[in-house]
């Protein structure tokens, strides 16, 4: 369940991010603010709908979802797409889609850090969070 992932996690590393940022098509502008950033991420839940919070200096988002149902969410970088979160095999494995694009953002728990592997086309960028 999504239990592992409760409480409130803050970013201590990230691998290939401005890749995957310039992969989703986000400006240069955009991506020099976003890999400067450190968020906190607080996952709760409330019955069976879970809450995904982003904070950050610049931009916080939230999201609150039913799991395998699909939902709309506008992303920190204005995107609008439609998102799908599910549990498998202890991973809470997100994908969001807009026209003609895709992007999978899967969050594990390793060695008590929660691990966010996010990927488009060929891109991958791993960002690891431990908890507060």
């Amino acid at each position: 369940m999504v239990e592992p992932f409760l409480g409130t996690w803050k970013l201590v590393s990230s691998e290939n991010f401005e890749d995957y940022m310039k992969e989703l098509g986000m400006s240069s502008e955009a991506r020099n603010v976003a890999g400067l950033v450190k968020p906190s991420v607080t996952i709760s839940v409330n019955g069976d709908v879970v809450s995904i919070r982003t904070d950050s200096p610049f931009k916080n988002t939230s999201i609150s979802f039913k799991l395998a149902e699909e939902f709309e969410e506008l992303t920190a970088d204005n995107r609008k797409v439609k998102s799908t979160i599910t549990l498998d095999s202890g991973s809470m494995i997100q994908v969001q889609k807009w026209p003609g694009k895709e992007t999978t953002i899967k969050r594990q728990i390793v060695d008590g850090k929660m691990v966010v592997e996010c990927t488009m086309n060929n891109v991958v960028s791993t960002r690891v969070y431990e908890k507060v």
